[in-house]
């Protein structure tokens, strides 16, 4: 590492288990609910990701930080997890697009990394007891300053995250995909910023739309105004529940049968306003290798994943004007929902990753689809 700047330091876990290693990054004591991510690469847009706000990330992958990091993988500018747990540290980086290395990035994002851990036994702890809060804290720290941290942070569920990631002023985005031309544009989308990601921004300009982001909290009144051609629902963070100022909205925007596209959280948000619920999975789906199944035509697509609450099983059977479209191969869970004979849908994970193949992007051309006719 160029930054080589580290010190001892030990992960906490709130059912007691503690593991020591070597600090890098921000030196500072971090509190977040720890969740284990299978992905093999793509670490930066893991870490940026804003669906990973208040949490600590476990890579089950050994090798962290050998590519680098670069400006043009950032999901964000600003935020994204507390913390990260790996096996080791790489002493080189071997990418023609690396700028800096991992332990200089995480510093200076103020993101606090611990090495060293047996991350197996982690993992086989997470999937046994359920995600969980920890702290990543210098060897010094000590019982009762950990357990303060505790205290303050309390849980994932009942949090509204989504407000406090949000864009503070609505702002338009016509940047596309690196290398490609961006097409004429031909429809008006507005995007509710829950805690959007990049690309999935640069993959609807690469389509022909116009951009509007907007805040969580912009009425639907101004979001109607405007006169979008289709509604779109981000990603983002935390218990959709709480999230009511953004369910009230997506009712109101539902009543004028514009196409709408929710991924993630704003797949759960679209659920709620559907009448639908959610729940807390017990140790959630983070990783980029996910088979999920189209029940229509019986495809199987392998999937990028992130998400630690899903729509209710219960609450689907109740409700005749919601069809269940997609579910994960891993355990079922529901994966998309469609409503108005597919006008309007979700999806779960995330289309706009790439896990290796890219054939779920597809739902991009769909929502496409619903604007044009």
């Amino acid at each position: 590492m160029k930054n080589n700047q580290s010190s001892q330091g030990k992960l906490t876990l709130k059912s007691g288990h503690t593991f020591f290693g070597k600090i890098f990054g921000s030196l500072e004591p971090q509190v977040g609910e720890i969740i284990f991510n299978t992905s093999m690469s793509g670490y930066q847009e893991v870490i940026t990701d804003l669906s990973y706000t208040d949490q600590i990330i476990c890579f089950t992958y050994p090798h962290i930080g050998n590519v680098g990091t670069n400006e043009e993988d950032l999901e964000s500018y600003t935020g994204g997890c507390k913390g990260i747990v790996i096996r080791e540290t790489t002493k080189i980086t071997s990418n023609w697009r690396n700028k800096e290395d991992l332990s200089s990035f995480l510093k200076k994002k103020n993101v606090t990394g611990i090495s060293g851990i047996d991350t197996r036994k982690l993992t086989r702890i997470l999937r046994e007891e359920g995600s969980q809060p920890a702290v990543i804290s210098q060897e010094e720290f000590s019982d009762k300053k950990i357990q303060s941290l505790f205290d303050s942070f309390g849980d994932l569920k009942g949090k509204d995250l989504a407000k406090k990631v949000t864009c503070h002023k609505n702002y338009n985005w016509d940047e596309g995909s690196i290398g490609k031309n961006k097409p004429e544009s031909k429809f008006l989308v507005v995007a509710y910023d829950f805690g959007v990601k990049h690309n999935i921004l640069r993959l609807l300009v690469d389509r022909g739309c116009d951009i509007k982001v907007v805040s969580a909290k912009t009425s639907p009144e101004e979001v109607l105004n405007m006169n979008p051609d289709g509604i779109f629902l981000s990603n983002g963070p935390g218990d959709p529940d709480p999230c009511d100022y953004a369910i009230s909205s997506i009712k109101v925007i539902l009543e004028k049968k514009l196409p709408i596209f929710g991924i993630c959280l704003g797949h759960q948000l679209l659920g709620l306003a559907l009448g639908l619920k959610t729940e807390k999975m017990k140790f959630g789906h983070h990783g980029a290798n996910h088979p999920v199944k189209d029940l229509k035509t019986d495809e199987v697509f392998i999937t990028s994943q992130n998400h630690g609450f899903t729509i209710s099983e219960e609450s689907v059977k109740n409700n005749n004007n919601v069809e269940v479209t997609h579910r994960s191969l891993f355990d079922n869970s529901i994966q998309g929902i469609s409503y108005e004979n597919g006008k309007v849908f979700g999806f779960q994970g995330h289309p706009e990753a790439s896990p290796g193949p890219q054939d779920i992007r597809r739902l991009f051309d769909k929502f496409i689809e619903n604007m044009s006719t």
